[in-house]
């Protein structure tokens, strides 16, 4: 087996290209979800943080005790999504990686 550490290092360039573009992407990604059939709404960012936050005035006039359990889920809910979107996003990136990689590297 020939080893090209020319190839190499050209595959690792384009690698840290790469994640620096899903890094990018997915700062400015976002992600929704609902809790309570839609009495709360959360939106959030690819770093998770929570952007925005709705409330149906109905929930919190009638079970206010029961909206720190809604806002919960419904930001557990987003945050599980926004994971399984950098999820999909990292597999694109290493399918198209290790194509470029020498064979036999793995």
């Amino acid at each position: 087996m020939n080893f090209d550490f020319q190839q190499m290092q050209t595959a690792m360039a384009e690698a840290k290209r790469r994640y620096d573009e899903l890094r990018q992407k997915m700062a400015q990604a976002t992600e929704e979800a609902t809790a309570g059939a839609g009495m709360v709404w959360v939106k959030i960012n690819g770093e998770k943080q929570v952007l925005e936050v709705r409330l149906d005035p109905e929930v919190v006039k009638n079970d206010p005790d029961m909206l720190p359990d809604l806002i919960r889920a419904a930001v557990n809910e987003a945050g599980r999504r926004m994971d399984e979107k950098l999820k999909g996003e990292m597999g694109a990136m290493m399918g198209g990686l290790l194509g470029g990689m020498p064979p036999g590297l793995f």
